[in-house]
């Protein structure tokens, strides 16, 4: 039986996989979207059509997202204007950068490469903080307007904003940052975008918060408003090239679209410190899934291939668990709490 010109195993697997990946970008507003790309480059699909459908994804699964994060007020809609105006930019010039090295036959290599850096380094430094209990990067979802105490900006963002570069742009939270900061994060997040197929969430919204001090919450909800327009314009350049695969895209946002109700149900009972471990061993997972899957191809050894595989899927599985574990948790907790002694 085939459904979208895909066996009906191969549609379970991306409703499935879906559904874990709507959770975590629920709940974290950002998530398991970087994993799509390499886990379509696992399965042996063109590096145009991962990149192009993981781009596709992002965009639908955003939308639903988003709409939760602006009813909560978590959402600057002037400084998401000034990201969309740098991102389209950068997205345009990664996937011309792409499409050349696909051209010379290294494109697949040098994305996977450049994965297996990027989320190591990322996960290894979330993993690090959520360890040794430091604070900086917790998600607070009900102080969307809270003003940003001086003690709460890292240091590196206060360095960032004593430079008084004009024009200087007054943001919510009370931040006042140069154009030219914003308009270069924007550039290169959207240039990450663009070439390795992600939204770039679990960059952009680490960089809104430690480069430009941006109070957490509404870097998360901006961060996913600007992830709307990147992802649209992304896939859409993809599609006009062919690399939009409708066959992936769509069962895996039919799994995503329940998945990212569940995850932002959940922040309003979980306490994400609980969990910030588990998304930096998602990050530091797929680094590893990636840098397994290269070293099958460059020594022939198929089986790595389906290891992989199961990494990503296992990373995806192990987090989107915790927070439906978490979630239940807490619920049973808070109904013992509030039942008469």
């Amino acid at each position: 039986m085939e459904i979208l010109g895909l066996g009906l195993g191969m549609v379970l697997l991306f409703i499935g996989f879906g559904l874990l990946i709507g959770v975590l970008f629920g709940f974290f507003g950002m998530g398991g979207s970087f994993l799509v790309t390499p886990a379509l480059l696992v399965m042996g699909y063109p590096t145009r059509v991962a990149v192009g459908s993981g781009l596709a994804f992002v965009f639908g699964t955003s939308v639903i997202a988003t709409l939760k994060h602006r009813d909560m007020g978590q959402v600057d809609y002037k400084l998401g204007v000034l990201m969309i105006a740098g991102t389209t930019a950068g997205i345009e010039a990664g996937k011309e950068i792409v499409i050349h090295l696909e051209s010379l036959g290294m494109a697949g290599s040098i994305i996977s490469v450049t994965y297996v850096f990027l989320l190591g380094g990322i996960g290894a430094f979330v993993t690090y903080e959520a360890l040794k209990g430091g604070g900086g990067g917790g998600i607070d979802h009900d102080q969307a307007d809270a003003e940003v105490d001086d003690d709460d900006i890292p240091e590196i963002a206060k360095k960032i904003q004593s430079y008084r570069v004009p024009p200087m742009m007054s943001l919510r939270g009370g931040v006042s940052v140069s154009l030219w900061l914003i308009l270069a994060v924007a550039f290169v997040t959207g240039l990450l975008s663009g070439f390795l197929g992600v939204g770039g969430g679990f960059i952009r919204m680490p960089a809104l918060f430690y480069l430009i001090g941006v109070p957490v919450p509404i870097a998360v909800g901006t961060d996913l408003f600007e992830i709307v327009f990147s992802g649209g314009l992304g896939s859409f350049l993809y599609a006009m090239d062919g690399g939009v695969d409708l066959s992936i895209v769509v069962p895996l946002l039919a799994g995503s679209a329940f998945g990212a109700r569940i995850g932002s149900a959940a922040t309003s009972i979980v306490d994400e410190d609980e969990i910030k471990v588990y998304f930096g061993l998602m990050l530091l997972g797929g680094a590893l899934a990636v840098a397994v899957r290269e070293i099958g191809n460059v020594y022939g050894i198929e089986v790595l291939n389906t290891v992989s595989l199961v990494l990503i899927l296992g990373s995806a599985l192990m987090v989107s668990g915790a927070v439906v574990y978490s979630s239940v948790t807490a619920l049973r907790e808070e109904s013992q709490s509030s039942s008469p002694a």
